[in-house]
């Protein structure tokens, strides 16, 4: 399992052959009576998508650490784990790197309250519909969906601060001359 996870965070390809089949699997459940040529043409767009974000998100990242495409992996394995880098040079683009992650999560911050606030807007209104029409099932369960993706949304936001300022501080620790 754990090779498998780091072949996913190495590879693209692995990354694309993931999201293609989850997105054949996804178009299947919901599109069934459209022929299995549709669901396979879907899953292929919905890959090429998300891999075109991923790849300028790496590019991105790549940019700010100032390493290859290993060294970003294993830098963002290190920071999960909160390992604190021993060599100097990795210690400088962890400190890049974390203080791009920061610089963008607060930047999304500001949008948080907007998406959260049209997230709840939709499933009210869904829920409002499904009253009024007498359906009450798929409004309850696109409100339990609703909440529990925003609920992820926030928790995983939450993790991620938390481990870019332990090792914000950690290396600020290793940086302070000792006296």
């Amino acid at each position: 399992m754990r090779g498998l996870k780091r072949w996913l965070d190495r590879s693209l390809t692995a990354q694309a052959v993931l999201i293609v089949l989850l997105g054949v699997g996804i178009s299947a459940v919901v599109r069934r009576d459209e022929p299995p040529a549709s669901w396979v043409v879907h899953g292929v767009l919905y890959a090429a998508i998300g891999i075109a974000i991923v790849a300028a998100q790496r590019r991105r990242a790549r940019r700010a650490s100032g390493t290859d495409v290993r060294g970003l992996a294993e830098l963002n394995r290190k920071l999960r784990h909160r390992e604190v880098p021993s060599d100097p040079e990795e210690r400088e683009a962890m400190r890049r790197l974390v203080a791009d992650h920061l610089r963008r999560m607060e930047r999304a911050g500001r949008w948080l309250p907007y998406w959260l606030g049209f997230m709840g807007l939709v499933a009210v209104g869904l829920l409002v519909l499904g009253v009024v029409n007498g359906s009450w099932l798929f409004p309850l369960v696109y409100v339990a969906f609703t909440a529990g993706l925003c609920s992820w949304v926030l928790w995983m936001r939450r993790l991620s601060f938390d481990r870019c300022h332990f090792m914000r501080s950690a290396l600020e620790r290793q940086a302070a001359p000792v006296s």
